[in-house]
């Protein structure tokens, strides 16, 4: 099986409300598909498709803005949150080894925030995965 919802399990394996729905489905009247209008008829068919080059580098930009948007944003929550951790278990009664844990984890956090704005996003991914390792590394040893 493929894991796709449109995937049909072998006639083996159907249960016997699948087997009635396809009976059903085979009974019912067919209706032929329209024919497909021909090309001509469709205005502007005589034109060049250079705006659609244009449409495309469009999306992939604004893919590409998203994307360094999406890494700034979570690597400097990440940052904060990890400075606020660190600052919060320093005052308290935690081993040294805690907050240094979340120091270090939001300074790797902060790294990934550089990294996406320069648009290196799939480092920027993988820096802030390892942040967060590193602040989960501080929470236990609290």
């Amino acid at each position: 099986m493929s894991g796709r919802p449109d995937a049909d399990l072998p006639p083996d394996t159907q249960t016997a409300e699948e087997t009635t729905t396809e009976d059903a489905r085979e009974d019912a009247p067919r209706v032929d598909a329209p024919e497909e209008a021909p090309e001509d008829s469709f205005e502007g068919a005589d034109e060049d498709d250079e705006g659609d080059e244009g449409d495309d580098e469009d999306l992939l930009a604004a893919r590409a803005r998203r994307a360094r948007w999406a890494a700034v944003g979570t690597g400097t929550l990440l940052a904060l949150a990890g400075t606020a951790a660190a600052l919060l278990r320093a005052a308290g009664t935690a081993p040294v080894l805690v907050p240094g844990a979340y120091a270090c984890g939001a300074a790797v956090c902060a790294l990934s925030a550089v990294l996406g704005s320069r648009g290196r996003t799939r480092r920027a991914l993988w820096t802030t995965v390892a942040g967060v390792m590193v602040m989960a590394l501080g929470d236990q040893f609290d």
